[in-house]
């Protein structure tokens, strides 16, 4: 299930930077008033984003970093997945981080961009705040394959469908209604690693995939280069 992945050839150029980095010159409010304004000048923002790590060891405040970026343009949702499950086995640190970086890059305005943690064992959660965050391990994108695939079958059993009806357009109504997320547009994939190691197979078949080599100490400059990359693409569709 893994989706090997083509260089993004003269994409864009990666600067190795410093922790530092992450604030951009001028304080938090300028920050927050670029980031407003370079997701608004984008011709196409993606509404629906993954994060992936195929690093051994992940950064939390890096991770964090890039999620509070992401709500800063305006991305509606966020996928964070590493294939090892280190995030999802520790959400209640990364959520920690979060809210400690929101304050320190949003400052006031950090009640604004509201973060909520999609947990799949709610059927009830709502999605309904400014951007929402999931956090996924492999385990997640098959578990919702299997659990479209009974609840097809148990269509066909009550004689709803028959198993003619299975195709392409079938299985997304069933896993949409599993996921509760739309299929990603952009993947950020971060390491050595060619591959997205198990990173939703089904959903992420149309997704433009953009590798980076590290999440350690990103900038937001090396973020909003990929999300230029991303807006100036053309996206075929197969076609």
């Amino acid at each position: 299930s893994c989706a090997l992945l083509a260089p993004a050839a003269g994409a864009f150029v990666f600067r190795k930077a410093g922790a530092a980095r992450r604030r951009r010159p001028g304080g938090a409010a300028q920050g927050r008033q670029r980031w407003r304004l370079d997701g608004r000048a984008l011709q196409k923002l993606p509404v629906h984003m993954g994060l992936v790590v195929t690093e051994e060891e992940p950064s939390y405040a890096d991770m964090a970093s890039l999620v509070v970026w992401c709500m800063a343009v305006g991305i509606s949702y966020v996928s964070v997945y590493d294939h090892n499950g280190i995030f999802k086995r520790n959400n209640s640190r990364l959520m920690d981080e979060i809210l400690k970086q929101q304050q320190e890059l949003l400052g006031l305005d950090c009640s604004k961009y509201t973060v909520e943690f999609a947990n799949q064992d709610k059927a009830d959660q709502v999605l309904n705040c400014q951007s929402t965050l999931k956090v996924l391990s492999p385990e997640d994108g098959k578990a919702n394959i299997v659990k479209a695939a009974q609840n097809f079958c148990q269509l066909v059993a009550q004689q709803q469908r028959t198993y003619t009806d299975l195709d392409v357009n079938m299985l997304d109504n069933l896993l949409s209604s599993t996921n509760g997320f739309p299929d990603p547009d952009l993947v950020l994939k971060f390491g050595p690693v060619d591959s997205t190691l198990g990173f939703l197979p089904w959903h992420i078949r149309l997704t433009e995939i953009i590798s980076l080599p590290s999440h350690l100490n990103i900038s937001y400059e090396d973020f909003f280069s990929a999300l230029h990359h991303y807006a100036a693409c053309e996206q075929r569709w197969g076609k």
